[in-house]
């Protein structure tokens, strides 16, 4: 199962009630209404199986010279199994897909979010030339009318994984600015936000340069708490210098751990990582009382960061001495001292259940200790 199929996965309905039950007996109350912690597929990806649904309206697919995502990609009906699937788990929100387009189910959802008093957030395909604006204008505006918190987007895969040569990484890069300008007159229109999730694709700095000069309410940030350590962030720093567009959040906390051609770097359980969790809720819930939080504990094997090699940094145009530094004295000193989560040979019901349990033991750590 490939990070892909994850974030595009939607489980079937029979696995997704009978998952649901098991863990809703186990879940903690949320006391917070639609504030609480939300989830975000990614978190769920056994769970849903592998197969393309719950956040395929993300703008996904594989990736392509000059882009990111696949242009003729083409996002799944709308389900809201997923939304569902968090209820039963006593969580905030969840993260959809793509938005529904008929009347009736439209109206049957909207009924359904303000009964449950739950947050939402969408990803509609942005528009990738003139001809899909109309289309992504018509999400927009069914996005608006069932109250969505915001839209969503990630824009590219791992830079050092996917993008080859420097070359790569500005066609690319190139490509996303024109997406986002087309749809910033229609999220402006509407008010409606569109968030840029920090998808290792940029670093801080140039996510925030762009962020100025796109210059509107509208625009911002979907944080991811973890991402840019793979580009020897460290995350209060990335926090720091994408605050001020940050909209909302991807919780997680974070192991890292040296191999022989860099680091490993893993999801983990909340309080298992090197992350000040409570700080960065709390400067993120300073800034907005209102923000919203969804979980993305991943369950998977660690990746592999390899810093050390030449291809790793052909994409960079500069690193600071100075941060390459930084980081290597926290790696040295944060590094996990046991083994990181891992899933290698684990299957169906085993891959699910370790799935759940991390999953829950994040929810009820975030419920006890940082107010969501």
């Amino acid at each position: 199962m490939t990070r892909r199929d994850i974030l595009n996965a939607a489980g079937s309905a029979a696995l997704m009630s009978q998952l649901a039950g098991n863990a809703s007996a186990e879940a903690v109350p949320n006391p917070k209404g639609k504030l609480g912690m939300g989830g975000a597929p990614t978190a769920f990806g056994a769970r849903n199986g592998g197969t393309r649904g719950a956040r395929g309206g993300r703008g996904a697919g594989p990736a392509v010279p000059g882009g990111s995502r696949a242009a003729n990609f083409v996002p799944p009906p709308f389900s809201d199994e997923f939304f569902e699937y968090c209820h039963g788990l006593g969580l905030g929100g969840a993260e959809m897909g793509n938005t529904p387009s008929d009347p009736e189910t439209i109206g049957k959802f909207k009924e359904k979010i303000q009964q449950y008093n739950m947050h939402v957030i969408f990803n509609v395909p942005l528009p990738r030339t003139e001809a899909d604006v109309d289309r992504f204008e018509a999400g927009v505006k069914v996005a608006k009318d069932l109250g969505a918190y915001s839209l969503h987007a990630s824009l590219t895969g791992r830079r050092y994984e996917d993008m080859k040569t420097l070359a790569d990484y500005r066609a690319s890069f190139e490509n996303n600015q024109k997406m986002v300008a087309l749809a910033t007159p229609i999220v402006n229109k509407h008010k409606v936000r569109l968030a840029l999730e920090n998808h290792k694709g940029w670093s801080a700095g140039e996510q925030a340069a762009w962020m100025k000069r796109i210059g509107s309410d509208y625009v911002g940030v979907h944080f991811d708490f973890g991402n840019n350590v793979s580009f020897l962030e460290d995350p209060m720093y990335t926090l720091e210098t994408l605050k001020p567009w940050i909209v909302g959040a991807h919780i997680k906390d974070m192991g890292i751990q040296p191999y022989d051609e860099g680091f490993l770097l893993s999801e983990v359980p909340f309080g298992e990582g090197f992350l000040d969790l409570k700080k960065m809720v709390d400067i993120l819930r300073q800034k907005d009382p209102n923000m919203v939080f969804d979980l993305e504990m991943i369950t998977r094997d660690p990746l592999k960061v390899p810093i050390y090699s030449d291809q790793y940094w052909v994409t960079f145009k500069e690193t600071p001495p100075q941060q390459v530094a930084k980081f290597m004295e926290l790696m040295q000193k944060k590094a996990s001292k046991k083994a990181l989560p891992a899933t290698a040979g684990l299957e169906g019901p085993a891959r699910q259940k370790l799935e759940e349990d991390y999953n829950l033991a994040c929810i009820r750590y975030a419920r006890q200790n940082l107010g969501l």
